[in-house]
C-alpha cells in the first residue's frame, strides 16, 4: 500500500524541484531560525526564545527531509561557533551543553512535523495545525528533559526538571502553538485564493 504524500506550503509555492532550490531553501530556513533565536527570555538553565516556533514552522513548511536538514544546517553553524543559538551563542560546548538534547530534539520535531504535514496534510486546518505542533513540542521535550537531567544533577529529581525545563514554557509553547494555527492555514487559505 503506497502512502500519499501531501504537497508542502514551499513545494506549492515553488512547485520546480532542483538541488539549487532545495539548497537555498535550507539555508534560508536555518537562518529564520537563527534570527527568532535571538528573541529571548534569558533564563536559566534554558532561555525561552521563538526557536522552537521556527524550528516547527520550517518542518511544516519544507517537510520532513528539508526541514530536518535545514534544522541540522542551523545547529551545524552553531557548533562551528557562529553566533546563531539562544542569545547569540555558538559553540560545541553550547551545542552538548545542558539545552544540547533540546537543540538535537529540533531535528527530530521538524521531521515529525513535516511528516505529519507531508501524510496527513495536518497544517491546512487549525486542528491539525494544533496537533502537528504538540507533537513536535513533545518530541522537543521527549530529547531535551533527559538530557537535561544528565547534565545538571541538582535537576535529576522529576519535580525539579519540571520545574527547569518544562513548566516555565508552557505559556510560551501555546501561544506559539496558536501562532502557528492561525499561520499556517492561513497561509494555505491564502494559496487558495490565488
Amino acid at each position: 500500500m503506497k502512502t500519499t504524500v501531501n504537497p508542502t506550503l514551499i513545494q506549492t509555492l515553488l512547485p520546480r524541484a532542483s538541488v539549487a532550490r532545495d539548497v537555498a531553501l535550507v539555508v534560508l530556513a536555518a537562518a529564520f531560525v537563527a534570527l527568532l533565536a535571538q528573541v529571548e527570555v534569558p533564563i536559566k538553565p534554558v532561555p525561552i526564545t521563538l526557536q522552537t516556533l521556527g524550528v516547527l514552522l520550517v518542518g511544516a513548511a519544507l517537510g520532513s527531509k528539508r526541514g530536518a536538514a535545514a534544522i541540522a544546517t542551523y545547529l551545524a553553524a552553531g557548533a562551528v561557533g557562529l553566533p546563531v543559538l539562544a542569545g547569540g551563542a555558538g559553540g560545541l560546548a553550547k551545542i552538548f551543553g545542558p539545552t544540547g538534547g533540546f537543540l538535537i530534539g529540533f531535528i527530530a520535531a521538524a521531521f515529525v512535523v513535516g511528516w505529519l504535514v507531508e501524510r496527513l496534510a495536518a497544517d491546512r486546518k487549525v486542528l491539525g495545525t494544533v496537533g502537528a505542533m504538540i507533537a513536535g513540542n513533545l518530541v522537543i521535550y521527549a530529547f531535551g528533559l533527559p538530557w537535561l537531567a544528565l547534565a545538571v544533577p541538582a535537576l535529576r529529581e522529576w519535580s525539579a526538571l519540571l520545574a527547569a525545563g518544562f513548566t516555565p514554557f508552557l505559556l510560551g509553547d501555546a501561544l506559539k502553538l496558536l501562532l502557528a494555527a492561525a499561520l499556517l492555514p492561513s497561509a494555505w487559505a491564502f494559496l487558495g485564493r490565488r
